[in-house]
């Protein structure tokens, strides 16, 4: 992915002043000879311009803000300035990363660790869960120079007193945003407070969000922020393309896509946990070896997962964006967006990881029909036009397939050694089955095409008048329309058993089927939808208790709530939406497992 980058760099005084010329060359930078050679064995050529910029801001000393996404080279730009300061002669820890998770600390330890390959006697720890603590515990005692871990094991290494901060001299927040929406703010403030005073702080966040504005202003000292502006996104080597897709055709629709195009190496991103293991299921009922990824598992299994796809045993794996951040994979000929994410943001995160250092890769995105809105808020931010794509038909799934059986076939034939199998088809014959016969079934038993029970024509979802209507801008009560007598009964049927407010009154129109709040959510709020209803016995109390429980929100700030018979619309203030969906994911409201979203 190629991106058109400008930096801005803005500064909280004068005194931190920066140069903006152009660096074509590591060696501008001013670097020790062993980190040089460590950068030209690892392929980088010329510095990004996070790194560009950041490297010499680290190293003067100064602490140091760097707003960039994920894939820009950010933790060269923090682990070479940390490597270039550490002494030797000492045995104590003197810097500290911060990771949001397990995967991120695994591969910036590993990136750090190929940085200093020529570089003797550093020595670097990664510490999370889901490792053994007595095993961190002997390797700090012999004593390390850089830890990366994990706010919730780095706190419990302090509290056992088994990791010290006294020769501390850099610390760096990496993915500072993302901790943060993961609930460590407490964890990240106490490890703050418990540094040296005369430490360097080096924060580095894809935002700027106000929780890390002020984090900022209390523990750094007149920070240089440099921020890395997407002005354009131009993704050269990647292929964008959308199909619009039925909610339960999208595993056939994506099996399709993988076999047209041959993909050998794919990430799959959902939305939620549950979606991941119920989609790695169904692949592997298909024949794809396929394995999934997301925060249930433990270390051990995460460990045999990524191994597996880093060998080639495992061809697809299917992941939520959290568990993704900090896999350490290249080479992938493809992402697929079985679902649309909810942050355009997180699209950038998913695409970046195809068609990197000058390969090309391919981005699908199955779209379904209330994601289409979030679709185009995907393209206005990317100021790209995604394609429309034509789902492949069964032929040419068929087609393409034997295609690469004919190829598979001559290639073993021109290889040699099989005299030793000449015989079978002669076995066969005499059997009582013709040439053709066997080699239809042989194809067919290799290329594996079974008929499912998807016609080519009930893939894609079918165009609503509504949806003309809406592409026109103008009425289209000629043809119906939305608001025809017959679409009015059909959608009063939508709503039968009517609605619940937050006060547990009925209306009279409940009573006949119709709902009874069509207007908008008011100002400041967000209109959210839930998959629980009167039918699964839950009351306002309950889902208030849910929404502020898990997302920390008052409950007083929780609008009206609409309860129907099979699902419930709730308003919540328009600042906490987002953190509503992020909690509620996957989680439950007495017992019973609740799908959230954004109300169409």
């Amino acid at each position: 992915m190629t991106v058109q980058t400008v930096f801005t760099l803005e500064f909280y005084n004068n005194k931190n002043r920066m140069t903006t010329e152009i660096i074509e060359t590591f060696s501008e930078l001013g670097l020790s000879e062993n980190i040089l050679k460590a950068l030209t064995e690892m392929g980088f050529e010329k510095p990004s311009p996070i790194q560009a910029q950041g490297i010499p801001a680290v190293m003067q000393g100064s602490d140091v803000i760097g707003q960039a996404q994920t894939g820009t080279g950010k933790t060269a730009a923090f682990g070479i300035p940390v490597l270039e300061r550490i002494d030797t002669s000492s045995n104590a820890v003197q810097a500290l990363v911060l990771c949001p998770t397990r995967e991120l600390a695994v591969q910036v330890s590993e990136e750090i660790g190929r940085l200093a390959k020529f570089t003797r006697g550093i020595k670097i720890e990664a510490i999370y869960g889901g490792d053994s603590i007595e095993r961190q515990i002997r390797s700090l005692k012999k004593g390390v120079h850089i830890v990366v871990g994990t706010p919730g094991r780095v706190m419990d290494h302090m509290e056992r007193k088994t990791l010290k901060f006294d020769e501390v001299r850099m610390m760096v927040l990496d993915e500072a945003d993302e901790m943060l929406d993961m609930g460590f703010r407490e964890d990240i403030e106490s490890i703050l407070a418990d540094m040296p005073a005369d430490r360097q702080t080096i924060l580095f966040s894809a935002t700027m969000s106000k929780p890390i504005m002020s984090i900022t202003k209390r523990f750094l000292n007149d920070p240089i922020l440099i921020k890395v502006v997407r002005n354009e996104l131009t993704n050269v080597n990647i292929e964008q393309v959308c199909y619009e897709v039925k909610p339960q055709a999208k595993v056939e629709v994506m099996t399709r896509l993988i076999d047209m195009y041959h993909l050998k190496s794919l990430l799959v991103f959902c939305n939620t946990k549950r979606k991941v293991d119920e989609i790695v299921e169904e692949l592997q009922l298909r024949g794809y070896a396929s394995e999934g990824i997301h925060g249930d598992l433990r270390q051990q299994q995460r460990s045999n997962v990524m191994s597996k796809f880093k060998a080639g045993v495992t061809t697809i794996l299917v992941a939520t964006d959290v568990a993704a951040r900090g896999i350490d994979v290249s080479g992938l000929d493809g992402v697929i967006n079985y679902d649309i994410p909810l942050d355009e943001e997180y699209y950038v995160h998913r695409i970046g990881r195809t068609g990197r250092a000058g390969m090309s890769g391919k981005a699908f995105s199955l779209v379904a029909r209330d994601e289409k809105f979030r679709l185009k808020s995907i393209e206005n931010y990317t100021k790209v036009k995604i394609e429309k794509g034509v789902i492949p038909s069964y032929e040419d799934i068929v087609g393409v397939r034997k295609a690469r059986f004919v190829e598979s076939i001559s290639a073993t034939i021109q290889s040699g050694d099989i005299d030793l199998y000449q015989d079978v088809l002669e076995m066969l014959h005499h059997s009582g089955f013709s040439t053709e016969q066997i080699v239809g079934a042989m194809a067919k038993q290799i290329m594996g095409v079974q008929k499912n029970e998807y016609a080519d024509s009930n893939l894609a979802w079918e165009e609503r008048r509504s949806d003309r209507f809406e592409r026109r801008g103008g009425d289209d009560r000629r043809s119906g329309g939305r608001f025809d007598r017959g679409n009015e009964r059909r959608g009063n049927d939508r709503f039968s058993g009517g609605s619940e407010r937050r006060s547990d009154s009925r209306s009279e129109g409940a009573r006949f089927g119709e709902p009874k709040r069509n207007a908008a959510p008011e100002a400041g709020m967000t209109r959210l939808f839930l998959s629980l209803g009167r039918k699964d016995h839950i009351l306002p109390k309950d889902i208030v208790g849910a929404i502020a429980g898990e997302a920390n929100i008052p409950g007083k700030t929780i609008g009206a709530i609409d309860i129907y018979d099979k699902f419930t619309f709730v308003d919540v203030p328009e600042r906490d939406a987002r953190a509503v969906l992020r909690a509620m994911d996957g989680n439950t409201i007495k017992g019973k497992p609740v799908q959230i979203d954004i109300a169409k």
